[in-house]
């Protein structure tokens, strides 16, 4: 059935279930996971201070970048303990992009998932294209059949 599957994941609640019942299924399938969470290279570009100067701002940046540097390392090393303790073969990775559903979509083809398990809050109409969703977008442009958790 699957063999290798790919489970993005943000830390958030939703996020975190998906992982849960993506590891369910690669558990009973036999299948391997690979975690992956997106950074966003760039969102520490708005620094708060208008008026900072240019050191305070690099140090804002640089604060902001450990912070998520640092949450993204907590979600992944959580993910990791829980497939441990499923006994789920799992690696885990951490990429920037901009456009998380881009870097999930390379990521399953660079390594050749059968599967992509993922979390939605299930948004629709007005909400949906306003806020925009890395599930939709993933579901639009992937070849990889998608499961999606809500």
């Amino acid at each position: 059935m699957y063999r290798h599957i790919l489970i993005p994941t943000d830390g958030s609640a939703l996020a975190e279930h998906a992982v849960t019942n993506g590891l369910s299924l690669a558990k009973f399938v036999g299948a391997k996971v690979t975690v992956i969470i997106v950074e966003d290279p760039f969102g520490g570009l708005s620094v708060p201070e208008t008026r900072a100067s240019r050191r305070q701002a690099l140090d804002a940046f640089a604060k902001r970048n450990e912070q998520v540097k640092n949450h993204s390392a907590n979600v992944l090393s959580r993910a990791a303990d829980a497939a441990k303790q499923a006994g789920v073969p799992c690696d885990t990775m951490q990429v920037e992009n901009a456009r998380p559903y881009e870097a999930i979509i390379a990521a399953a083809s660079d390594r050749a998932c059968d599967l992509i398990v993922m979390g939605s809050h299930g948004r629709g109409g007005l909400s949906a294209v306003v806020l925009g969703s890395v599930t939709t977008k993933v579901l639009t442009h992937t070849k990889t059949p998608v499961l999606v958790y809500r």
